[in-house]
């Protein structure tokens, strides 16, 4: 019964696995609507010639022009006279893909800035030390004083993101060409000054870098390299590039050189200070600021939680955001299309050009004002946070006293409460009769040109309750809000010690859909989706009575007026009454079938719904129908006015609902004409660095395999130091050593060793965070998928033990049949042909080379696999490594299958078994393992056969150990072989080190009877250090690596083992010397 029990558990798992791995892989190939526009452009690319001095044949460096006329490239590049821009490929990425960028910075130049809107800008406040850094009254440029001379590095397509070299060999590059542009200029300078051509304008002292994938995080590498110029980079911009850790975080060498980089940049913005801590001077990097821009969900190559630039720069000198939430972009997109989605890169190219100094013609010297250009560019003014509702979006509580001549007095501080300009102002004398709201909601059906009067006092419940406005109207030139202390037409209606505060320009620019087609002039259609929203909080409004809704009259069209297209919905509303929170039972049986939420239709028009449970598997389908819309009776009779025509007249009445959704990681994430949409944000509520904000999002099926990956990596390598604990605990306990499905399984039983395995490991996690005082993961979500992560790992071992089983067992079956079968058909001409190619063979390894070299099978793979890891690539060594425990798991198996055979035969028993050992090894020492096994005295064919099967499994669990340390260097070895041919190094000295530890690992540890660690633990006798215990830790290590997104660090244990292992052998070889037993020995019931 438990064997049937312990079959359909692993069937279970299985299946659940495969399902998981195919839904994602049909999440990955189905089709993506991103509504990017593609971006079109006449590039030309010039070389910049290297000097004599320095030889760069490998890599090169580009000039980009826009045009399609030929120029020439040596007068083009006399005239360079802009702002030097690089940009960076990532990982396979070409040079020309800056095509994109610099063909709109151009357009840009040329076309000048963006048509200026009156919606809010969402301003930056910092406070740095004790000083506050308010940059709200800091304005964008009327034109553009520089243009951007674009300048790209050719890098080959290299496969920066597999190698750590490679990336090392790429930061050089670009710290080369960094200095490189900037020569370039100096001498464009003076060969038209040797001309007599005019020369105007400063030369550039620095460059602005721009890195999409791995160049970005090259392009922070090469700011902290010893050889770059001081202040030769000041500005950094990256596209969908990974910055806390590498997205394939597999090779040990590649996580150091990132761990180092992130090291010396938290160290960078350090005040330098004496060893008694007076102050020496400023922090390296103060001039420096990072802005990461991230494709959001639909970004299945590097997920926004690696693009975060928390913990590395400090939100005074960079932020990260989605392009979800990026002003005039507010699309999702994958890895590639950030490069040429047009709406991201025109608003990119608009932001750098805004960088300038109109004095200097260069970028801002001021870190704060380079700042503050990225944050008005970039964000909407809409907060990033969950807490919206509570936060008051005016930059300081308004008082009618404080308010002065259009202006906020505030003590010493002086804030310019922003008015309509008075180029778009229509005077109080256009608005017909004013209207007086008694309910908590007003509607605008059209541009009607009335003022409405609304009583903050009776309607705002006394302070209670805060406002909200919807709208298509434009701010200013279509509709503008005030707040009154008292009534009256006009603020010249008031003294002068009471003034009106005007805050139109407080409404909040949010992504529109297309408006509908009018089907013909003044014919109803439906209504224009939102454009803006407006928000007062409770505290905003304290002091005044009124707040007015004006909107301007509509002009006349051909004699007739405008459709009815015109709308604003506002509603004074209490947060609480919006707030809906989905229990984890409703989210459960949604999955099933979709549940109802009816909703009243006085109806708060801001509805804040949380999900109370996030385990990083389920997305939320949000589908809103129309029901009312306030139309009860539609005068259509009751057999006419169906479903269909009920929503025709709330869609022509009501604004399509929008959806706005907050992640801890990216922000905001905006859905327009909401009817029915997945939600899903970009989330990691299991990662140990998460926060609990993070608890309350959700993410695809698909995502979840790519966010989680690297713990799914680090966790498999747990489950098979998890069953090689168990097998070495059985071979200590005198048992049979089990299988590697037998023991994986093992371990998966409730509750012991499941809760010892799995659940252990994740309170170290929350016990080192509280010891290092970091935020705890959200409790539920972080155990949950954590779990779910460590099961679906199971799953993936378990199909690849199966997998190496049936081979193993397929070759043994043909090996056994051919050897026992082949003397039976002599004549036949086949078999003839095999008995001439055996006695070729062995004829061959008759020879003295041979039989050394199989004699001494064991050092021989030691010294190829080394020589392989310390002068060509470790994953070659590793490769050499799994022949050899290849060779001896066919051998053992082979051994036992022929055992078995003869002993169901019974007809020659264990001689012949025997006499088959004698054959197979050809009279010579063909593998010294196989001949130590096959060479013991058992009492029977079937403990021979047993003890063969047993030396399989011990065999198997290291190939399987050894086989996914091989496959984390897969990726490197590719890199590698694409730069095969050309200038080659050696690899790193941590990765050869590691190999090597894992290469005495699979060579010290071959036999289950080479156990260390059965030895006194300091001396004390009984108190034992078994081989299990150190399977055991190694395990647990490579738990919390997986935790920590850093799976590489799983070579720390291997390699420690293995060195540990070569270290007792050599003791054992010692006392073996002198006589004595350092360690005692198993008694095998199979070894008599």
């Amino acid at each position: 019964m438990q064997g049937c029990k312990s079959k359909c558990r692993v069937a279970a798992l299985v299946t659940i696995s495969i399902w998981i791995g195919l839904a994602a892989l049909y999440d990955l190939v189905k089709p993506i609507s991103n509504g990017c526009i593609m971006t079109y452009m006449y590039p030309q690319y010039i070389p910049i010639a290297s000097p004599a001095n320095i030889s760069s044949s490998k890599y090169g460096l580009y000039l980009y022009h826009e045009g399609w006329k030929k120029i020439d490239f040596n007068e083009r590049l006399k005239k360079i006279n802009g702002v030097p821009v690089l940009f960076i490929p990532g990982n396979g990425g070409s040079y020309k893909q800056v095509r994109s960028l610099a063909a709109e910075s151009n357009r840009a130049y040329q076309g000048g800035p963006l048509e200026r809107t009156f919606y809010q800008e969402a301003s930056l406040n910092l406070k740095e030390g004790r000083v506050e850094i308010d940059t709200a009254g800091f304005g964008l440029p009327n034109q553009y004083i520089s243009m951007l001379d674009w300048f790209a590095v050719d890098l080959e397509g290299e496969h920066s993101a597999m190698d750590g070299r490679i990336l090392e060999e790429h930061t050089e590059y670009v710290v080369y060409a960094i200095h490189r542009i900037l020569d370039q200029y100096k001498d464009s300078h003076d060969a038209r000054a040797r001309e007599g051509a005019s020369v105007s304008g400063n030369l550039p002292k620095s460059v602005i870098l721009v890195g999409h994938s791995m160049g970005g995080f090259v392009a922070r590498a090469a700011i902290v390299h010893p050889h770059l110029r001081k202040s030769s980079v000041e500005t950094v911009l990256t596209l969908s590039s990974p910055h806390q850790s590498p997205p394939v975080a597999l090779q040990p060498s590649l996580g150091q050189y990132y761990a180092r980089v992130n090291q010396e940049w938290r160290k960078g913005y350090e005040v330098q200070t004496s060893r008694t801590g007076r102050y020496v001077s400023d922090p390296p990097l103060s001039r420096i600021v990072v802005v990461s821009i991230s494709g959001g969900i639909h970004d299945y190559q590097v997920r926004t939680k690696l693009e975060s630039l928390a913990g590395i720069v400090p939100p005074s000198h960079g932020f990260l955001i989605s392009s979800t939430a990026m002003k005039n972009v507010w699309l999702s997109m994958e890895h590639q299309v950030i490069l040429w989605c047009n709406q991201l890169v025109v608003q990119v190219s608009h932001t750098l050009l805004s960088l300038m100094d109109p004095e200097t013609g260069q970028p801002f010297y001021d870190t704060q004002k380079r700042l503050a250009v990225f944050t008005k560019m970039l964000h909407s003014a809409i907060p990033q946070s969950f807490n919206w509702f509570r936060q008051s979006l005016l930059p300081q509580q308004a008082t009618p006293d404080s308010i002065k001549d259009g202006k906020e007095v505030t003590g010493s501080h002086w804030h310019t409460v922003s008015a309509c300009p008075s180029n778009v102002h229509w005077t109080n004398d256009g608005l017909e009769r004013d209207l007086y709201i008694q309910t908590t909601t007003v509607t605008v059906l059209a541009m009607d040109g009335r003022r409405r009067w609304l009583d903050i006092e009776k309607l705002g419940s006394n302070g209670q309750r805060h406002f909200i406005l919807v709208t298509n109207l434009a701010p200013c030139s279509g509709i503008r809000l005030h707040l009154w202390p008292e009534k009256g037409k006009s603020a010249t209606d008031l003294p002068g010690s009471k003034g009106i505060l005007e805050v139109t320009q407080k409404m909040m620019h949010i992504p529109s859909g297309p408006a509908p087609r009018q089907i013909e002039p003044g014919s109803q259609t439906e209504q224009a989706p939102p454009s803006a929203v407006f928000l007062l909080a409770a505290g905003d409004m304290r002091g005044f009575r009124f707040l007015t809704i004006s909107v301007a009259p509509s002009p006349a069209v051909s004699g007739k007026p405008p459709p009815a297209a015109s709308m604003a919905v506002g509603q004074f509303f209490s947060p609480k009454d919006g707030e809906l929170e989905f229990s984890p039972k409703l989210l459960l049986l949604s999955a099933h079938s979709p549940k109802d939420v009816t909703l009243n239709e006085d109806h708060p028009l801001a509805l804040n719904m949380s999900f109370t449970i996030s385990s990083g598997l389920l997305p939320v389908k949000l589908s809103v129908k129309t029901t009312g819309c306030g139309i009860k009776k539609s005068a259509l009779p009751i057999e006419e006015a169906g479903d269909v025509e009920q929503s025709r007249l709330c869609k022509l009445r009501c604004f399509p609902p929008v959806a706005l959704a907050w992640d801890a990681t990216s922000g905001l994430h905006i859905f327009p004409n909401l009817y029915s949409e997945i939600i899903v944000v970009d989330s990691s509520p299991a990662l140990w660095s998460s926060t609990r904000g993070s608890e309350k999002t959700s993410i695809l099926l698909l995502v979840f395999l790519l966010l989680y990956y690297s713990e799914i990596a680090g966790f498999s390598i747990a489950v098979v130091f998890f069953a090689l604990m168990r097998q070495a605990h059985a071979w200590e306990l005198d048992s049979p050593i089990p299988s590697m499905l037998s023991a994986v399984e093992s371990n998966l039983r409730f509750p012991l060793p499941f809760l010892f395995l799995v659940i252990t490991p994740l309170f170290i996690a929350s016990f080192i965070s509280f010891l290092t005082s970091q935020s705890f993961p959200p409790f539920v979500s972080f155990f949950l998928v954590s779990i779910v992560c460590y099961l679906f790992a199971n799953g993936s071992i378990i199909l690849l033990i199966l997998a190496f089983q049936l081979v193993f067992y397929v070759a043994a079956v043909i090996h056994v049949f051919i050897k026992t079968r082949w003397q039976l058909s002599e004549e036949n001409f086949c078999f003839v042909f095999l008995h001439w190619f055996f006695n070729l063979s062995s004829v061959f390894l008759s020879f003295k080379v041979v039989r050394v070299l199989r004699a001494q099978l064991l050092q021989v793979t030691a010294l190829v696999a080394i020589t392989l890891v310390c002068f060509v690539h470790p994953a070659l060594g590793l490769f050499i490594l799994l022949l050899y425990h290849a060779l001896s798991c066919h051998i053992t198996l082979s051994c036992h299958a022929q055992s078995k055979e003869l002993f169901d035969s019974r007809n020659e028993g264990y001689e012949m078994a025997e006499q088959f050992v004698r054959r197979h090894s050809d009279g010579s020492n063909q593998h010294p393992m196989l001949d130590e096994s096959c060479s013991s005295t058992p009492d029977s064919t079937r403990s021979f056969g047993e003890t063969q099967l047993e030396m399989f499994h011990h065999q198997h669990g290291l190939l399987m150990l050894h086989f996914l340390a091989t496959l984390m260097f897969v990726p490197s070895l590719v890199a590698w072989l694409q730069r095969m041919g050309m200038s080659q190094s050696f690899p790193w000295f941590v990765d050869s080190a590691l190999c090597i530890g894992v290469i005495f690992h699979g060579i010290c540890d071959s036999k289950p009877e080479f156990n260390f660690f059965l030895f006194p633990f300091l001396g004390i006798p009984g108190l034992e250090v078994k081989l299990s215990f150190a399977y055991l830790l190694a395990g647990y290590y490579s738990y919390l690596s997986a935790l920590a997104l850093a799976p590489y660090q799983a070579f720390y244990a291997m390699a420690a083992i293995g060195f540990i292992s070569l270290a007792f052998r050599i003791i054992q070889r010692q006392y073996r010397k002198k006589g004595e037993a350092y360690f005692r020995t198993r008694k095998h019931s199979h070894r008599q």
